[in-house]
């Protein structure tokens, strides 16, 4: 599919996810098989621009493929003006956030907050469009509450006012995470504009991606905490896609090498102390399915230095390899 000038090497994207989609995780989904990745949210406020979070944020330093930047906030002109200092930063694609159900960012009227009021949603949509000559996308959700789904009146603004491609979580932003996602809104809304549509929400399988792609008529698929702790998820779902049949997930030497690799560099783009903090996160993710009653996991939280992170993933791996080969081998 294509975005503005760009053609995507698939319709697979990286949701942005605040504390998520930083450098090191963007380019490992990149390389796992995702067709775009979009970075954390970043605000318009400029007074944060210069703040360490902003500065990680906005770090991009060699990253492959299109750089689309998420931004977020509620004065047209500010957000026009943070849309023109993401490009001169090096954003190829500025995403409008119109979908963060969070309360921090509601509270100020921006993410889904703006779904109420579809004169600010618009103006918004104007002012970044004309700021900048890079395509503006931007995600949204079905509406405000179950009552109030505006999602197709919305999509409308977007596309008479410029914008290239709409994401959409089929929940509204009353409904946070909770519950499943209905794809009913997001059917109707590709239903009723040209530009590229994206499903977004719950999509954590193969079976799952191509259920929500045949049912929507949807151009892509937008795959946000599936994602977490199997970055390998986009060439599952390609696969699929492909052939129809199923991908199995890493070896255990694979998955190591992806859980050490991804933790290094985590550990070495924010520093020893704020990486090893944000790294367990990741590896509580990534070993959710072998370490079932998560004693490995305190254990790895407890641990305040970066190599002795690193330790103890590989002699947890070891443990874990030498129970697989004897849960293999023949009886004697």
């Amino acid at each position: 599919m294509r975005i503005g000038p760009y053609e995507l090497e698939n319709n697979l994207m990286l949701a942005p996810m605040a504390g998520v989609t930083d450098r090191p995780f963007r380019q490992l989904c990149k390389r796992l098989g995702a067709g775009l990745v979009v970075s954390e949210m970043l605000s318009s406020n400029p007074k944060v621009w210069n703040t360490a979070k902003s500065q990680a944020r906005m770090n991009h330093e060699g990253e492959e493929g299109i750089r689309s930047v998420q931004i977020a906030g509620a004065d047209p002109e500010l957000m026009a003006q943070a849309a023109q200092f993401n490009v001169e930063n090096g954003a190829q694609i500025i995403d409008i956030n119109m979908g963060c159900p969070a309360k921090k960012v509601n509270k100020k009227l921006a993410g889904s907050a703006l779904l109420q009021y579809p004169d600010t949603v618009e103006a918004i949509i104007k002012a970044v469009v004309n700021a900048v000559d890079v395509p503006v996308t931007l995600k949204i959700r079905t509406g405000w509450n179950p009552e109030n789904r505006n999602g197709v009146d919305i999509a409308r603004i977007a596309e008479q006012n410029g914008i290239q491609s709409l994401a959409v979580h089929g929940r509204t932003r009353a409904c946070m995470y909770r519950g499943e996602a209905e794809y009913d809104t997001i059917r109707q809304i590709k239903a009723a504009i040209s530009i590229p549509v994206i499903a977004n929400g719950d999509i954590t399988s193969p079976e799952k991606a191509q259920e929500v792609l045949n049912y929507t008529g949807a151009d892509g698929v937008m795959i946000g905490r599936g994602a977490q702790g199997k970055p390998w998820i986009f060439k599952q779902i390609q696969h699929y896609l492909e052939t129809g049949e199923n991908l199995a997930p890493p070896p255990l030497s694979e998955l190591y090498k992806l859980l050490h690799e991804h933790v290094a560099n985590v550990q070495d783009f924010y520093g020893d102390i704020a990486g090893v903090r944000i790294a367990r996160k990741h590896v509580g993710w990534y070993l959710a399915e072998h370490d079932t009653d998560r004693q490995f996991r305190k254990t790895f939280n407890a641990i305040d230095d970066a190599n002795e992170q690193l330790d103890a993933l590989n002699a947890y791996f070891q443990a874990l390899q030498t129970r697989e080969t004897r849960q293999i081998s023949p009886a004697a």
